[in-house]
């Protein structure tokens, strides 16, 4: 019984081997030429979740008063400044799942944080002091995420 059993097992697995593509035969894909630019754009997405955490983490710590001293306190604050703090905080944390997971979501959400956050420091200098950098930052990661996604879009056929 025992010889019959190890006969059909071999049988399913010389099938099963056959079906699976050799690596040297054309119907093999490599995967690093073929995706190049969607791995570099899937690890860029994957470093802006980190930093999208880390800044909302920051927001928190804002909130619940872990950072800053007594006149920083967040009942201390402008309402303006309640309102950005507490959007920020929770919509940077949204984007950081999002971008970890390279959905498309993800990646509209971290837009909409990286606009908003321009928008901010552009628009309303009074709710974070209008820092010039923190908007060149943003623009810069906008135009790597553009650039990156333009890239991984031509390499994959219509």
């Amino acid at each position: 019984m025992s010889i019959l059993t190890s006969k059909t097992s071999s049988r399913g697995q010389i099938q099963r081997d056959q079906a699976m593509p050799v690596a040297g035969s054309p119907t093999a894909r490599t995967e690093t030429d073929d995706n190049l630019w969607t791995g570099r754009l899937v690890v860029f997405l994957r470093v802006m979740a980190m930093l999208s955490l880390a800044v909302g983490l920051y927001h928190w710590a804002q909130l619940t008063g872990f950072i800053g001293g007594e006149d920083d306190a967040f009942e201390n604050q402008t309402v303006a400044w309640q309102a950005a703090t507490v959007y920020f905080a929770v919509i940077e944390l949204v984007a950081a799942v999002g971008l970890w997971l390279a959905t498309p979501w993800g990646a509209v959400v971290w837009l909409t944080t990286v606009v908003s956050m321009a928008v901010v420091e552009l628009m309303f200098p009074v709710i974070y002091g209008g820092n010039l950098v923190i908007v060149g930052l943003e623009t810069a990661m906008l135009m790597a995420y553009l650039g990156l996604a333009w890239m991984a879009a031509r390499e994959r056929p219509p």
